[in-house]
């Protein structure tokens, strides 16, 4: 999870972006925390996923075979 000052930072900076134009600056700083923010989310999302098992209403398992792979890449790390 990104610490609340830097999505507080981003929020600052959109806002002011939709007011006025940024500086070369403060879009360069916007583009980085949103990249961050990004790949923090996405690193999240697997992580969820991961510990996922798809049940079908037989109580079979489902999952697809390309996220049982990175559960078993993840397993042995």
């Amino acid at each position: 999870m990104l610490p609340k000052h830097k999505i507080a930072r981003i929020n600052e900076l959109a806002n002011k972006a939709k007011t006025s134009k940024l500086t070369e600056e403060e879009a360069k700083e916007q583009s980085t925390l949103r990249r961050e923010y990004l790949q923090t989310f996405r690193s999240s999302m697997l992580d969820t996923l991961q510990g996922v098992t798809f049940i079908d209403p037989n109580g079979d398992d489902v999952t697809p075979e390309k996220l049982k792979k990175l559960k078993n890449k993840k397993d042995l790390h």
